[in-house]
């Protein structure tokens, strides 16, 4: 078997064979097939698809390219969310402490940031001591002791996905749905959970710009977990405009121990609670959405976030008081210079500020400042008066502050006439 027969093979558009597949990517995985001969297949399949065999195929080589986590070990239902990332999308944060204080197993394996969209391990680790890399040892021991557990990827953990990953990215083969569905579920199976909720987003500020593209990207994932016997649903929800308020590691931290203080912002508690419902019914759970509001409610889910901050190392005496964090050396208000209604936020400029502010990066080895972001004072439908606050930035970087302010100004667009922003949550996609 030759790689370049099976490039010639997939380039007209034929359907490669598990053989074929597992080859290929074992080979390149072993470092037997060069690089420029893996882009030419990832742009074969960026350009001709695969059938669901074939991303099934896929699915199977890169999981089969690491270690697999065995859970048998540890009691209940183990449920994971993945989303396909946002502007201020901080949801991990406040869901998987909800999920596990509603007494659901929750092993999450998270990613850091790359432009203009945040990651959740970066927003962790903006929690001075919090240790994101555990051993597999301390993973179970702390799922079976608190039920929740929220570390990155390890070198073990699907390599494949990991240097195949890095490929697309500089072949501009990113946007692929089969090998966008392999790359997330192979972590998902991996790291030995029994049901998957998925949130994808559309929009300015998603990577899917429009519903029609989320919508394919949410059944092929679907379609494909259910395959490989994995229980699997996909809620496609807007990022039109950011999630929350807050955009940046330490203040979407501090707004998420907010939301689990009861007085988080109504969209992020929307999807929160929608995306929780999911998760118990694929577990078989008896709670409802009610249950996850009363959970809130009675700090039981604040109680379980502390203890995963503790159990990971990090100081959670900031989270109950954020005065103690390091100040950023500066920030800036920007205030109306007109009247009327926010008519729409501009998510991926927004997200882009962040980055330019400090608090993100455009290279997976930049560094990244955690006190850097955005406070939006207002929402897509607010009423604007002249002299209200739109915004606040936040970053050690003065020489970056005018640029920024000039962006977020451009960013944010008034009405005369008041409007409703459009609805949160577009579809949910079940087995």
């Amino acid at each position: 078997m030759r790689i370049i027969d099976i490039i010639g093979k997939k380039r007209d558009g034929l359907c490669l064979n598990d053989e074929e597949i597992h080859f290929a990517v074992n080979g390149y995985t072993a470092g037997d097939i060069a690089d420029y001969q893996m882009s030419a297949l990832l742009m074969a399949i960026y350009l001709q698809g695969m059938s669901l065999n074939e991303t099934l195929a896929l699915l199977d080589a890169m999981i089969q390219s690491g270690d697999r986590i065995d859970l048998s070990q540890v009691p209940g239902p183990k449920i994971d969310k993945h989303s396909t990332g946002g502007v201020g999308d901080k949801v991990s944060l406040v869901l998987a402490p909800l999920i596990a204080a509603a007494g659901i197993t929750v092993p999450m394996i998270s990613g850091r940031g790359l432009g203009h969209t945040g990651g959740t391990l970066d927003k962790l680790e903006s929690i001075p001591g919090f240790r994101c890399s555990l051993s597999m040892a301390e993973f179970k021991a702390q799922l079976r002791r608190l039920g929740v557990a929220m570390i990155g990827q390890t070198s073990r953990i699907v390599p494949a996905d990991k240097k195949i990953y890095a490929l697309r990215d500089a072949t501009a083969t990113i946007a692929s749905v089969p090998l966008i569905t392999a790359s997330i579920l192979s972590k998902k199976l991996a790291e030995g959970a029994a049901g998957l909720v998925l949130d994808v987003k559309f929009g300015s500020g998603a990577f899917m710009k429009d519903l029609q593209t989320a919508q394919t990207l949410a059944e092929n994932l679907v379609r494909t977990a259910n395959g490989y016997g994995l229980p699997a649903c996909a809620v496609l929800s807007s990022m039109e405009q950011p999630l929350g308020k807050a955009i940046g590691n330490w203040l979407e931290v501090q707004e998420a121990v907010q939301a689990l203080q009861g007085q988080g912002p109504c969209d992020l508690m929307e999807i929160t609670f929608e995306l929780g419902a999911e998760m118990l019914r694929l577990a078989g759970s008896k709670k409802t959405r009610k249950d996850l509001e009363r959970i809130i409610d009675s700090g039981a889910a604040l109680e379980k976030f502390l203890s995963l901050v503790a159990a990971q190392g990090g100081d959670r005496s900031f989270l109950l008081k954020p005065e103690r964090y390091p100040a950023p050396k500066y920030q800036q208000a920007i205030c109306s210079q007109g009247e009327g209604y926010l008519l729409s936020i501009d998510a991926l400029a927004v997200g882009q500020v962040c980055v330019t502010l400090g608090g993100g990066r455009n290279q997976m080895h930049d560094t990244i400042d955690h006190k850097a972001g955005i406070l939006l004072g207002k929402k897509c439908g607010d009423p604007v008066h002249r002299g209200d606050l739109l915004a606040t930035l936040y970053s050690d970087r003065k020489d970056v502050l005018a640029d920024a302010v000039q962006q977020i100004k451009n960013a944010l667009r008034l009405s005369d006439t008041p409007l409703h922003p459009p609805s949160l949550i577009q579809q949910i996609i079940r087995s």
